[in-house]
């Protein structure tokens, strides 16, 4: 009673293309911690032109080498601080800021199994966290 289908479905899976490069599950969380970590780096950098610190010049320093190991030796570009509003409610920002991206960091990192970055993660969390005010 039905003439039966002669062309090919439209739901047909396709063959799968072997000629594009795949990453591995290590490589996409190291390009992801890279990214957190760089995000951080920008907004601590933007923190230490508005409110110098000894320790945030070494908290750039540590994340700088972090994300030069995570990129193979190659360095993070380093953004011009964009502001120099130095209100109380743009700092709080940009530390609330600080602490997601080191959240973020941080649950890269633990799930990449990295000690390294897992420790500088968590420093940056409690760091933000004791700034804002948040205890945990």
């Amino acid at each position: 009673m039905y003439e039966p289908i002669r062309t090919k479905s439209v739901h047909t899976m396709a063959e799968p293309r072997l000629d594009f490069p795949h990453r591995s599950r290590e490589e996409e969380l190291d390009n992801q911690l890279a990214g957190h970590l760089t995000a951080l780096l920008t907004v601590t950098d933007e923190l230490r032109a508005l409110t110098p610190a000894p320790a945030l010049d070494t908290a750039a320093q540590r994340l700088t080498d972090q994300i030069t190991r995570l990129r193979d030796g190659r360095s993070p570009f380093r953004a011009a601080p964009t502001t120099t509003t130095t209100t109380p409610a743009h700092i709080t920002a940009l530390r609330q800021r600080a602490h997601t991206l080191a959240g973020r960091a941080l649950v890269v990192a633990t799930s990449r199994d990295d000690a390294s970055a897992t420790a500088l993660a968590a420093e940056h969390l409690e760091t933000h966290a004791a700034a804002l005010g948040i205890s945990g």
